[in-house]
Parts: C-alpha cells; structure tokens; sequence
C-alpha cells in the first residue's frame, strides 16, 4: 500500500496532506517556504514548529513537494535534504509550484498555466511535463500580478500621495501612518514579499474605487504582456489560473482574457484539490 505526504507551497502557506490508500486524505497547513528567502535553519524551525513529524506513526513512503522558488535544482537539493531529515523519508522529490497548479488544472490535457499568487509565474504544460516555463524575476525585479507586485503598486500610492483621502485613510488605518516604519519593516525583517502582499487587502476591501479597479487591471495586464503573451501556444490552448490573487480578482482576468481574444479555463484558488484527487488515483491503482 502506497502512502504520500504531499505539499503546495508558495512564499506565503503551506498545505499539506497526507494519502493512503482506503483512507480519508489528512490535512495540515503551516506558513509559506521559500528557499531564496528563508534559510536552513528557518525552514527546518518552521517545521519542528508548525509541523512536528513522526513517520513511524504516519507511515509516508513518498514526499512529493511542489513549491515557489523549487524549479531550480540547486534550490531542489536544498529542500530535499531538510524535507529528508526532518520527515525521515528518503528521496523527496521537489518540484516547481508551476507543476502542482498544471496536476490540478489540466490532468493529462495541454493548456497554458499561471500562478497569480504571492508571486507570478506562466508555462506551456504540454499534459505531461512543463515544457515552457517563462523565467522568474521574483518580487524584487519580476512577479508582476502577484500581490506583492500589486503590494508596491499600493505603497507608490500611499507614498507619493496619488491616493484620495478615502484610500489614504483605508491605507493608514490598516498599515499606519509612518512611512518611515513601513520602509524599515520592508527592508529589515524577514519575508518582505508577504509583508508587501499583504497590501492587497486594501485593494479587497474597496473594490469598485476607480483607483482601485485601475491597480488591479494595471497589475495584471502587465503578466499579460510580461509573460502570457509570451507563449506560442497562447492563442490556441485554454489560460488556467490557480492563486489567491487570480481567485480574487477573476472578473479582471476574463476582462483581459475577452480584451486579448483569448480562451480562459478554470481558476482555482489553491491547487491542492487537483492534487489530493491526482494522488488518490494513483495510489488506488497500487495492488494493497
């Protein structure tokens, strides 16, 4: 009988789940893990912490992990050796975000994939591998239409007085009044991408403002034309979207979508749905 533990990661939550054959799926949840940003030694408290592990009473015989910044093979041997100490299950395999969100929203089907979360990412998923991938520049020089790219967009306004009175003072209720603060919380502690997602709430809040409305299609008309439009095959295969900020701001998505003359699928807030009914597939077909 097969068991996996697997987890969807971007830079801000952590889900996990553990699959057994016969079994209901057991879920578990800890903060976002992000190998440019977070060390050895914060990822491997973060999981003494957040999730305490005894694989002789859970009985995981595979870890499938699917993260942000895990495409990169040196970022993967990194994860897998913490993932391997501190689960005690050997040859973890570690993959890109962009794979967990394709599993979900495509099967075996071929379609353009996008990550609108935290961060930003696109890829031609040809229903087996990800065969096109546009490179990320992270939050500080890339993820547009992420929230921490919509989370600058927010602070510029803020900052520069572009804001009317009614934001401003939305601005300041939720986030304060010292700019001064805000700066050295940006650069000086731990995890500015979500510090600077976490504007986004504002944006949630007061949907229908002109301003508003104007930041997020800005935002994301720009992966539009950083990344989407990119693709060959974007005009002729279905756009699937998985993310907390594709989910919230959907409407602009088919807006832009209808505006570009292109065919949009599914969107998906997380993708560890797909991925749960993936794996009780597969483990359904191992003899017990």
């Amino acid at each position: 009988m097969k068991t996996y533990l697997i987890a969807d990661s971007g830079s801000t939550k952590t889900d996990w789940c553990l699959i057994s054959q016969g079994k209901k799926p057991v879920r578990f949840g800890t903060q976002g893990i992000n190998p440019y940003l977070q060390s050895r030694e914060y990822i491997a408290d973060l999981l003494k912490n957040e999730l305490p592990w005894d694989n002789t009473i859970y009985g995981a015989e595979s870890l499938e992990y699917f993260g942000a910044g895990a495409a990169n093979p040196a970022k993967q041997v990194f994860l897998k050796e913490i993932f391997e100490a501190h689960f005690g299950i050997p040859n973890a395999e570690v993959q890109g975000d962009i794979m967990a969100a394709a599993r979900a929203l495509c099967g075996n089907q071929k379609g353009i994939v996008c990550i609108l979360g935290t961060g930003s990412a696109s890829c031609y998923y040809n229903g087996d591998i990800i065969k096109e991938q546009k490179p990320s520049l992270g939050y500080i020089a890339g993820d547009e239409g992420g929230g921490n790219y919509m989370g600058k967009r927010i602070l510029q306004y803020y900052a520069y007085d572009t804001f009317d009175e009614e934001l401003r003072m939305g601005f300041e209720m939720r986030f304060g009044n010292d700019i001064r603060k805000i700066i050295d919380k940006l650069y000086h502690e731990p995890n500015p991408n979500r510090y600077l997602a976490s504007f986004v709430t504002l944006l949630k809040e007061n949907r229908g403002h002109y301003m508003v409305e104007n930041i997020i299609e800005d935002c994301l008309n720009d992966f539009f034309h950083t990344s989407i439009l990119k693709h060959r095959n974007t005009w002729k295969l279905p756009l699937y979207f998985s993310g907390s900020i594709a989910f919230e701001f959907s409407d602009i998505l088919e807006s832009l979508c209808q505006q570009y003359e292109l065919e949009i699928g599914n969107v998906i807030k997380s993708p560890m749905e797909g991925l749960i009914k993936y794996y009780t597939e597969l483990v359904s077909r191992v003899p017990a």
